[in-house]
């Protein structure tokens, strides 16, 4: 609505939804939408690839250019939130990937165990390990292989990039009370497990996809995996995923929350979407006009 309201273009932020095969899971836009309005960064790699927050940040500009010269609006959108981060303020992308220094990293994770990798990076890198929203093994060992190839922590790094000025950006966020969310996100789940979630992954896997690709290392994927692999019946399976996305939606909560460039809006059951894409189209006019 938004979109053709303005006459624009979606510049999807969401980190899965970049892939191919993740459909239902990552709850795409469908083909109907993506003929009404162009889409950018839907179904554009492989799973197997890996792929940053930092390499989004550098390509996502040029999409930004195209868009804009062709006399269309950039609307971005999406809930990855180191992703807008990268878009708007730029993040710093790292050294590529060192195959030696990871495969050592590796396997001294599979020999002394993460705890060791921590401590590691607790003293190379403190400033990066305290700011990680959740340690994993995969962000410990990239922390670690960016100081062993650069000799410099990657907090100073992503000190050192600079801001994104090229574009004026306005953020809205729609916010939601909490029950409504946490019902809206149940409902889709819901939906999701109808329109064949359990099938798609199953299809994963016969195409030859791991669960230990980064791509499907996800609310959504990770549940149904465990339930194929027998850890799990249907009926908590369906309940985990329900339970994993409100504490997902919960940190998206916070990490927009934190931005004060933001604009909230406030949403609830009765409020129709095409008279808030109105206002927002209203306020982008006014500002363009300034």
């Amino acid at each position: 609505m938004l979109a053709e309201e303005l006459n624009g273009e979606i510049i999807s932020a969401d980190s899965r939804q970049i892939f191919k095969h993740l459909d239902i899971g990552t709850a795409k836009p469908s083909q109907e939408d993506r003929t009404r309005v162009r889409h950018h960064f839907i179904d554009v790699l492989d799973p197997k690839v890996e792929y940053s927050a930092g390499q989004y940040g550098e390509e996502v500009q040029d999409v930004f250019d195209d868009v804009a010269a062709r006399g269309k609006v950039p609307i971005l959108v999406g809930g990855s939130g180191l992703y807008v981060k990268a878009a708007i303020d730029g993040l710093f992308g790292g050294p590529g990937k060192d195959p030696d220094i990871r495969g050592r990293l590796e396997e001294q994770l599979r020999v002394q165990g993460l705890d060791a990798l921590i401590d590691q990076l607790r003293k190379k890198d403190p400033d990066t390990l305290s700011k990680m929203k959740e340690i994993t093994p995969r962000r410990v060992i990239r922390a670690l292989e960016v100081f062993s190839v650069t000799g410099k922590p990657m907090s100073s790094l992503h000190a050192s990039q600079p801001p994104r000025t090229d574009f004026r950006f306005q953020q809205v966020c729609l916010v939601w009370d909490r029950s409504e969310l946490y019902a809206r996100i149940n409902h889709r789940v819901d939906e999701m497990m109808r329109a064949g979630l359990v099938e798609e992954v199953r299809g994963l896997l016969t195409m030859g996809y791991s669960r230990q690709l980064n791509a499907l290392n996800t609310v959504g994927y990770k549940e149904v995996f465990d339930h194929l692999e027998g850890a799990t019946d249907h009926e908590t399976m369906v309940e985990l995923i329900k339970r994993n996305t409100r504490r997902f939606a919960k940190r998206q909560v916070t990490w927009f929350g934190a931005d004060k460039r933001i604009r909230g809006i406030p949403m609830s059951a009765g409020r129709e979407l095409i008279s808030v894409s109105r206002k927002i189209a209203d306020s982008y006019r006014r500002v363009a006009r300034a």
